[in-house]
């Protein structure tokens, strides 16, 4: 038996901001509440939920490093530049294929990859 990854969180410094970086990427969010907890976003990728969380402690270092297959590599990272992202890798052909990578609105590197 393999395990799939079915659930990924990250804690976000501002929802909306976050959201339109990721946005750009042409995921699609949902607001959400469960019971007590605090208003997040929710999208499903091919099975995945990706969620964005409001960050509790700003001063809270976030290593997570996420990927993002895209049908343009071009067209991806003009829009993540459109609303203020940073390319901290040009596109490059890699043994993976053409890639770039990212800085989000946290500081976190998000590695694209042309599909």
């Amino acid at each position: 038996m393999v395990a799939s990854l079915n659930l990924a969180v990250i804690h976000v410094a501002n929802l909306d901001r976050s959201a339109a970086f990721f946005e750009a990427l042409c995921v699609t969010f949902s607001r959400e509440r469960h019971g007590n907890g605090p208003e997040h976003l929710s999208a499903c990728l091919n099975g995945l939920v990706f969620e964005l969380y409001p960050r509790r402690n700003e001063a809270a270092k976030d290593n997570t490093r996420l990927g993002f297959k895209v049908p343009s590599l071009s067209e991806a990272l003009n829009a993540i530049q459109s609303v203020g992202g940073v390319v901290a890798s040009p596109p490059s052909q890699s043994e993976f294929g053409l890639r770039a990578v990212v800085i989000d609105p946290d500081g976190r590197r998000v590695e694209l990859s042309q599909s």
